[in-house]
């Protein structure tokens, strides 16, 4: 069984795996928001496959449904579900943070090899490869207060490693904050997988 819940805003649904943190995806309907989730499996399992776990999808099972927000309807998933707040071990901490650390290294490799230029959405938009990177970095800067960890802006990639590194220990340690450490470890690694993936197809030429 592949426990999922649904985030419900006010015109889309984000389908969330409870126990593979970031594997997360939005439609307009909860049917299409799930099989938009197990159509990102393949994706999904390069990132587990690079934190050296078995991914196995298994059949989605809705859980638990949450109200959403005008956030879950601009493309972010805002709700954190009452299965976050449940018990875990230091076991399922460290799985989690390994799966965030995956997506941190593929995201940076993505990067490394990706041309300046992206190609554009069908009405013009979206950020090239470098302000891209910087919306990533900012946003994560962001995350870390939902958790007490606080950094200026960025002045070297080493500061951005700084701060990681302490999330990191923060997770482990079971998560300190407004947001549950479960929650925290999806909601961080869904905003680097996300771009991840639209980094991925923006850099092909069609």
């Amino acid at each position: 069984m592949h426990r999922i819940y649904l985030e419900l805003g006010p015109k889309k649904i984000f389908a969330c795996s409870l126990d593979w943190p970031g594997w997360c995806r939005v439609d307009k309907s909860e049917e299409l928001a799930i099989d938009r989730l197990t159509g990102y499996a393949p994706r999904y399992r390069v990132i587990a496959e690079r934190a050296g776990l078995d991914f196995e999808s298994g059949e989605p099972t809705v859980v638990e449904r949450v109200k959403g927000s005008s956030t879950t309807d601009f493309g972010a998933p805002d709700a954190e579900p009452a299965a976050d707040s449940e018990p875990f071990d230091a076991a399922t901490a460290a799985r989690d943070v390994a799966l965030l650390r995956a997506a941190w290294v593929l995201f940076d490799e993505c990067a490394a090899v990706t041309p300046e230029e992206l190609r554009k959405g069908p009405r013009g938009g979206g950020r090239d490869r470098s302000k891209m990177v910087a919306h990533v970095t900012e946003a994560e800067r962001s995350y870390a207060r939902q958790l007490g960890v606080r950094y200026p802006p960025f002045k070297s990639e080493a500061d951005r490693e700084a701060m990681r590194e302490e999330l990191a220990a923060v997770l482990l340690a079971g998560g300190s904050g407004a947001w549950s450490g479960r929650y925290a470890a999806r909601r961080i690694a869904w905003h680097v997988i996300d771009h991840l993936w639209e980094m991925e197809d923006r850099r092909s030429p069609s």
